[in-house]
């Protein structure tokens, strides 16, 4: 009884903090990001309301949540129209619930936690194009269906990126079940907790799996704005020529709800990619023996020592998390929109070969038998290569070279139009009138 008590009150905590962090961090986001952009573009951002206009977020929300809701009666279908932003929003409180802030603060019976994020991540293409087809308006309805064939080209390149990282766990995560040895089992796990224990091995503690691999990290990250509609994927709110997109007909608090599930799901991304690849939680003073250590294992003094490791373990997660957000806001400042025929070549012809031949190599390299060292430094090495050869590629897929330097094609295309332009300049333009006209002094 006391186990199904407890059980209780640690869900219930995981929940509410689960809660309170999205409110809270969607609020603070929503600052930061003006503040960064007006950063970076030579602008002051929010300035009025509070020091540094720090109080502009929450009049942002108390006005969302007392602003009138308008749609259109006759037009509206309504029931879709109503649960869209719910079926959207739902799947982000959800998923937050899993993710591991902490040994505490997360769902740690869940052994299926990347299953289930992926499931959950899968609703949200629901929520969009009941959206876009509930408003009845034709900017919406194009908003919606771009979103839902763009989370779906991305969902497959976002799930391949994985794999990587489930192989490497098959080799050093502690176990595959409750009780089980890894090493004996021979599979990977899909616990974002263990995932995370294998990354603060006692040999190598701070062996994270960015370091094996870097290239499952950035296809991750890439796929992640795309998922989130944030540029320079943000084909589905392109306001010059779809207005807002599927939200084009939203106003107030659901108008707020999708606002709030785009900076959720950025919130979920960035902690996804720091539990697999940045270590999760571990960090300076994250260690639970040493605090043991000074305060003892049992009675209050293990308490206090399980709650300032939880502590420590929250703030090195957070801090991770929120390094990746910054990125999300950089970006945005810095990279112009994709068209819509680039967005899908990039993910169709780029992004998933580039997946499969990740997950091909890596498996070729843990089955050298060469031991358990050298098969993760052989899959290191290639994991880099392939990495570069990715950034470097970049030119050959969207024309942009990563050295800031202009393709050659682009070069000869510009200086076709340059001389055609002056040819037709220098060249007599055609009389207007007849010759005897204009022969006349």
């Amino acid at each position: 009884m006391n186990d199904v008590v407890l059980t209780i009150i640690h869900f219930v905590v995981t929940f509410l903090f689960a809660l309170g962090f999205l409110m809270t961090a969607a609020t603070i986001l929503t600052y930061l990001e003006r503040k960064v952009q007006a950063y970076m573009q030579d602008r002051y951002g929010p300035l009025h309301y509070g020091p540094a206009g720090i109080l502009q977020s929450p009049f942002d929300v108390v006005k969302l949540l007392l602003k009138e809701d308008i749609k259109s009666l006759k037009q509206v279908d309504s029931i879709v129209f109503k649960m869209a932003p719910v079926v959207f929003f739902a799947p982000v409180i959800t998923a937050f619930v899993v993710l591991p802030f902490s040994p505490y603060l997360t769902a740690g019976a869940l052994a299926t936690g990347i299953i289930f994020y992926v499931a959950l991540s899968s609703i949200d293409v629901i929520g969009v194009f009941m959206a876009g087809w509930g408003s009845n308006n034709k900017y919406a309805l194009i908003g919606g269906l771009r979103s839902a064939a763009q989370m779906i080209s991305y969902e497959l390149p976002l799930v391949l990126s994985i794999v990587g990282v489930v192989m490497l766990s098959s080799v050093l995560a502690p176990g595959c079940g409750a009780n089980a040895d890894l090493a004996k089992c021979g599979i990977g796990s899909i616990s974002f907790s263990q995932i995370t224990a294998a990354q603060m091995q006692p040999g190598a503690p701070w062996f994270w799996f960015v370091l094996a691999q870097p290239l499952g990290l950035l296809i991750y990250y890439i796929c992640g704005l795309a998922e989130t509609n944030r540029s320079p994927f943000d084909l589905p709110e392109a306001e010059s020529e779809l207005v807002a997109g599927y939200l084009t007909e939203y106003s107030g608090l659901r108008w707020a709800m999708f606002f709030l599930g785009e900076y959720g799901n950025m919130t979920i991304v960035s902690a996804v990619a720091t539990a697999l690849f940045l270590g999760g939680w571990s960090g300076p003073g994250a260690a639970i023996g040493f605090w043991n250590g000074i305060f003892g294992v049992t009675g209050f003094g293990g308490f206090i020592a399980a709650l300032i490791f939880n502590a420590f373990a929250v703030f090195w997660f957070v801090f991770k998390l929120s390094i990746l957000l910054l990125i999300f806001m950089w970006i945005r400042s810095t990279l112009p929109r994709l068209r819509a025929d680039q967005l899908m070549r990039f993910a169709w012809l780029f992004l998933i070969p580039m997946t499969l031949v990740n997950i091909i190599l890596t498996g070729v390299a843990l089955l050298l038998p060469i031991g358990t060292v050298w098969q993760i430094v052989v899959s290191a090495v290639i994991n880099w290569i392939l990495l570069f050869l990715m950034i470097f590629a970049f030119r050959r897929v969207t024309g942009v070279s990563p050295l800031g330097r202009t393709p050659q094609w682009i070069q000869r295309r510009s200086a076709a139009r340059s001389v055609s332009g002056a040819t037709g300049a220098s060249a007599p333009k055609p009389a207007l009138t007849t010759p005897a006209v204009e022969a006349k002094p």
